[in-house]
């Protein structure tokens, strides 16, 4: 496992931005990406719980990184949400997501959201078509394609 190069101060990924999440993803040998997460304050809707937003601010993160390690540089078009049990705060979770589907210009992903006793909590399902336009400067130099193989510490 290994860990994705940050990308700026995102809301979810960013270590720069305070007020983010700091939420740091591994690529998985099944090309599928992982994080564990907790939750604070800052992210709360009802009292002890995480907001629904927080949750899919997570999901689209992870799906799109997903999508990202397969070669992409995509933005998210469509994200179905459903919830399914209240995620706490102070306790960690996993998050977790991989493609689904290709198809031309379009990529499907999934990913869940598991507590800590592995109930799954949030699921979810996007749709991202390709925008290497929004991600100018990331690994100048390289193809999306030669990035997510260094990433997996492969090689051509």
């Amino acid at each position: 496992m290994q860990s994705l190069p940050k990308h700026g101060s995102c809301f979810v990924c960013g270590s720069p931005n305070s007020p983010g999440m700091g939420v740091v993803w591994y690529a998985l040998d099944d090309n599928s990406i992982f994080a564990e997460v907790t939750l604070n304050d800052a992210q709360q809707g009802p009292p002890g719980l995480a907001h629904g937003g927080a949750s899919a601010a997570l999901l689209d993160e992870a799906m799109g990184a997903a999508v990202w390690l397969a070669g992409y540089r995509v933005a998210s078009v469509n994200l179905n949400i459903s919830y399914r049990k209240p995620v706490p705060l102070g306790q960690p979770f996993k998050v977790t997501a991989q493609v689904n589907e290709r198809n031309g210009k379009k990529v499907t992903a999934v990913g869940e959201i598991r507590l800590a006793d592995g109930t799954l909590a949030v699921s979810g399902e996007g749709i991202f078509v390709q925008a290497p336009q929004l991600f100018n400067g990331l690994g100048a130099g390289s193809s999306p394609a030669d990035e997510a193989m260094e990433i997996r510490g492969t090689e051509k």
